[in-house]
Parts: structure tokens; C-alpha cells; sequence
């Protein structure tokens, strides 16, 4: 069981690395106010969502203690994130605003990940 929990770890951290890497790649657009939501973001949140679900449920199965309050407000920033890219995907341009939202929920829920015990 931990070999398969590990390897949906390894699957979620290139989620993140999707959803993170592709609002990186658009942070010089963003200051020329031209960002847009690349599919990695998309493919990349949708990914930490499966994943995560998927990993929870390991956990459970597994009986590790799993914090629900932890794992629900992560829960509610990844569906922020995972809606705004979704609706905006086809926009040719993003607000820089709502652009920045994204990148900072994503970066707050890398840090509740790591710094929430």
C-alpha cells in the first residue's frame, strides 16, 4: 500500500508542478497584462484534484490519520482554482487580477500542504 500511496504522491506533486509551472511561464505576460490560462494549469489542477481525492482514500484505507479540516480547505482553494482556469481557459487574455489569484491560491495550498501539521 505505501508503494502506491507514494506513487500518487509523485503523481500529485507533478500536478502541482503543471498548475505552478504554467503560471510561471506566464508571469511576464502577466505584467504586460496578456496572461493567459495555458492547458497545463487546466491538466495540472484537474490532476491534484483526482490525485488528492485518490490520496485520501489511500491514507483512510490505510488507517493513517488523515486531518479532514486540512484536507477540505485545501479542497475548497484547489476547486477555486480549478473553476476559474476551467471558465477562462479559452479567453485569449486574463485579467492580471484574477491571474494572480490563481497563482497565489496555488502557492497558499502548497504551503498549507507542507506547513499545516
Amino acid at each position: 500500500m505505501d508503494v502506491l500511496i507514494h506513487l500518487f504522491v509523485g503523481l500529485h506533486i507533478i500536478g502541482i508542478a503543471a498548475l505552478l509551472g504554467g503560471f510561471l511561464t506566464q508571469m511576464k505576460a502577466m505584467g504586460r497584462g496578456t496572461a493567459r490560462f495555458v492547458p497545463a494549469m487546466l491538466h495540472g489542477a484537474a490532476t491534484m484534484l483526482v490525485t488528492g481525492v485518490i490520496l485520501v482514500g489511500l491514507n483512510q484505507a490505510d488507517d493513517h490519520p488523515v486531518n479532514n479540516i486540512k484536507i477540505g480547505v485545501k479542497l475548497a482553494l484547489l476547486i477555486v482554482i480549478l473553476g476559474l482556469v476551467y471558465v477562462k481557459r479559452d479567453d485569449e487574455t486574463v485579467d492580471k487580477n484574477l491571474f494572480g489569484l490563481v497563482g497565489l491560491l496555488t502557492t497558499a495550498n502548497i504551503f498549507i500542504a507542507v506547513l499545516w501539521t
